[in-house]
């Protein structure tokens, strides 16, 4: 016989309620759960203030062991930072700091406006927080959280309120999370600032490992101690078995993922584990560089974990079961690489250094006695990466062997430099500097970053393996890129153009560069000058004009943007103002009209080309013809007519960056223009003109800097110019150049800039090099030059 519908409701009604009184009931034995959690903890945190035993066996934890040892551990750190509280009213517990009604989540509950929680009684003492089922005489303790200097608790979040209608307050402990509500803000703010008073109060925990470090630390000088502390304590030496807990104490709590990157992380604790099992995959892996990037990667995102790794490399690498076996070698691989980009905390370091003169007395002659040797000196030597090595780099640090840089100079042949991890720009500079003979030229060199899009130069003090794999990343993201990013060597200011020999390498540079300069359209001149000048180029190129000499491209010969400004500009068609006609406008678009306007375009912009194609036969001739008038002028005497021809323009020698200026609050927009920096004056160009707005020497010039990020500031006399550019590191690290290479001392900034975008101060610079710069950033499409 079937049940009534209304039997039914009920019972499904008195199932569900039933289900979530269970949930709610399972509150009352959360103790004993929380307890059993505690339990599996891997190694027990001790107070600073502890100063336990050391001569005890610290084994390597695993699952299985829950015997009564590890149960009178847990039992005996809980009666030491928790006094048992007694059968008598829990509003008359002297130890109460706060106390008060608060609603907590459930575990797999999830916090709900139309699921009103249990509210319990919520008593915060000087070491934990625990909660009652009520707050009358005899109540049971439900559940307690330990509080030490490694928990933390969260602020309420404004965006669950208007979700939920409540207030939350989180709290993180050892193993546990207490997640409560409450529906005021000020009683939720009372109880964050009470638990975080808690928190700020406890003694710094130690794990083991600290303790153990420090103990071989003290006792380095007696041998037979240390050998008992290794052999007593399997913490410090090599496990095939997984690692449940890290080495070193992390404050609980879950990672900030608003950081930038692609990856996500867990708590800091969960990916130390993580990373132990990725260490002992390298045991087995055919092809270890991968794995060994990303670790690297990791702790470049998390830097609390690079102490983390250290100690986990130095216990895998401590009396390995195949000393100088693959996996072992594969350990002592990645901690080179580690030693190349991390530099660890000093007493880490102290403990790395240990570890590493050990390895060398136990096994003189052998591969991990040459690692620790070349970690040795690579840890004098780091001092922190803004990229983690790349493949290549990696590959090479499996070897202790140098990289081969490759430098492209305009005009000459490209250098190879032999580099480390730890070569700058500056020293890469200085050799090439040296090697191609320019150490008695008064110009300043540097390298850049070169693309086919962005210039950018490289500080001095750049480490150029970060450089390099940035070039790996960016060809990762961008393989149709052509040409790829490059290196190269090239002036970066100029304080004496006019006595430079016509027979120097430094006249090729500079003729090289003033061509570059001309392709990029920053040297305004007329278009039958453009035309000479693209014939000088195929005379330096070819010599005499032949039939059978190569041609180069129309636009490695002319810049492009001229003759894009000969074609018609695009039909412009004013937006129509009533909502009716774009809405009609929109239906006919998607439409049959949406095809024929699609087709017009395809026609037009064929039409387009077509008559680019014309005017650039037409140019293409017209250079031909001023070529063949060149018969018998020889390279030089075409590369020094087209030098001669640029420096007709006032801005030659200077370096132009593309800006926006603000001139006084009043104007109705920004005035687009060029900032010239010379080494004798700053001007203003309107692009395309050969003759300055303005000009300022240095001597009218009160101060400069920048005021935010992308505002830059120059006070003139008795007015300041607002200039906005990407490029603001950039000006200022030019002015300070010229500055310091006239002997000039740097000019007060008007004032302190808000972020950290500040002019450098200059230095006595070696002779030809840039001064050092800040870090690299990816910016827009370069707008600077020198011509």
């Amino acid at each position: 016989m079937p049940f009534p519908g209304g039997l039914w409701w009920l019972l499904c009604c008195r199932r569900g309620f039933t289900l979530l009184r269970r949930d709610y009931g399972e509150a009352e034995r959360e103790v004993d759960g929380e307890a059993e959690e505690e339990e599996e903890a891997s190694f027990e945190l001790r107070a600073q203030g502890d100063q336990g035993s050391l001569e005890v066996s610290l084994s390597q934890p695993t699952r299985s062991s829950s015997g009564s040892e590890r149960s009178l551990l847990v039992a005996e750190e809980m009666r030491s930072l928790i006094m048992e509280k007694g059968p008598g009213p829990v509003e008359d517990d002297p130890d109460a700091l706060v106390k008060g009604w608060l609603q907590r989540e459930m575990r797999g509950c999830i916090k709900t406006p139309w699921i009103r929680p249990r509210k319990y009684w919520f008593v915060l003492t000087p070491d934990s927080l625990d909660y009652y089922s009520n707050n009358e005489k005899g109540a049971r303790r439900l559940g307690s959280l330990v509080l030490t200097s490694l928990c933390s608790v969260l602020w309420p979040d404004k965006q669950l309120y208007k979700e939920t209608g409540y207030w939350s307050v989180t709290v993180f402990g050892r193993k546990h999370c207490y997640r409560l509500y409450t529906e005021h803000l000020n009683e939720a703010v009372r109880w964050v600032c009470a638990v975080q008073k808690v928190i700020d109060s406890k003694a710094p925990v130690q794990t083991p490992t600290q303790l153990l470090m420090r103990d071989v630390e003290e006792h380095r000088d007696s041998p037979e101690v240390l050998e008992q502390i290794y052999r007593c304590n399997p913490i410090l030496r090599y496990t095939s078995g997984p690692l449940y807990a890290p080495l070193l104490p992390f404050p609980y709590g879950s990672l900030d993922q608003s950081a930038p990157g692609p990856r996500s992380y867990t708590t800091l604790r969960d990916e130390a584990v993580k990373l132990f099992n990725s260490l002992q995959q390298l045991e087995s892996e055919r092809d270890p560089v991968p794995l060994m990037q990303g670790v690297l990667q990791t702790c470049l995102d998390l830097p609390p974990l690079v102490d983390e790794i250290y100690c986990q490399l130095v216990k895998q690498t401590t009396e390995p079961p195949a000393p100088g076996g693959q996996g072992d070698l594969h350990y002592w691989q990645l901690l080179t690489c580690m030693s190349c980009t991390f530099l660890p905390s000093p007493p880490v370091l102290r403990f790395l250094r240990f570890h590493l003169d050990r390895t060398e007395n136990c096994f003189p002659g052998s591969e991990m006695a040459k690692y620790a040797c070349f970690i040795r000196e690579a840890l004098e030597k780091t001092k922190g990466r803004e990229c983690v090595p790349s493949l290549e780099e990696i590959l090479v640090l499996m070897q202790r062997q140098e990289m081969i840089c490759t430098v492209h100079c305009p005009g000459v042949p490209a250098c190879s430099v032999a580099i480390s991890s730890h070569t700058t720009a500056e020293e890469v500079a200085q050799e090439l500097v040296s090697r191609l003979g320019l150490s008695q030229s008064p110009n300043l060199f540097a390298l850049y970053e070169q693309s086919r899009r962005r210039e950018q130069p490289v500080g001095s003090a750049t480490l150029l393996a970060d450089v390099l794999t940035r070039f790996e990343n960016l060809a990762g993201e961008d393989r149709e890129q052509d040409p790829p990013c490059r290196l190269c060597f090239k002036h970066y200011g100029f304080l004496d153009t006019d006595n430079v020999p016509r027979d120097s390498l430094e006249f090729a540079l500079l003729f090289e560069q003033a061509h570059e300069m001309v392709l990029r359209g920053y040297v305004p001149t007329s278009e039958e000058t453009l035309q000479t000048l693209a014939a000088l180029r195929l005379q330096s190129l070819n010599s005499d004009f032949s039939t059978h000499a190569p041609f180069p491209r129309l636009e490695e010969l002319f810049p492009p943007h001229v003759l894009h400004a000969r074609l018609p500009p695009p039909p412009h068609r004013p937006p129509s103002k009533c909502r009716g006609a774009r809405l009609r406008a929109g239906l006919l678009a998607g439409g049959l009209w949406g095809q024929a306007l699609a087709k017009q375009r395809a026609e037009r912009d064929q039409r387009l080309r077509g008559r680019l194609r014309e005017e650039g036969a037409s140019t293409m001739a017209a250079i031909v013809e001023k070529w063949k008038l060149l018969q018998g002028m020889g390279r030089p005497e075409a590369m020094a007519a087209y030098v001669a021809l640029v420096r007709e323009w006032p801005g030659f020698g200077s370096t132009l960056f593309d800006v926006d200026l603000h001139a006084s609050p009043v104007d109705s927009g920004p005035q687009r223009l060029w900032l010239s920096i010379g080494a004798k004056a700053v001007s203003l160009y309107k692009p395309g003109e050969p003759e300055p707005l303005d000009s300022f020497g240095y001597g009218c010039i009160s101060s400069f800097g920048a005021s935010d990020s992308s505002t830059f500031r120059l006070s003139v006399e008795d007015r300041d110019l607002l200039f906005e550019t990407s490029q603001v590191d950039e000006i200022a690290q030019l002015l300070n150049t010229y500055l310091a290479s006239a002997g000039a001392q740097r000019l007060p900034r008007p004032q302190e800039p808000p972020t950290s975008h500040r002019t450098s101060e200059p230095a006595v610079l070696p002779q030809g090099l840039c001064p050092a710069a800040g870090p690299w950033q990816h910016r827009p499409p370069v707008g600077s030059s020198h011509s």
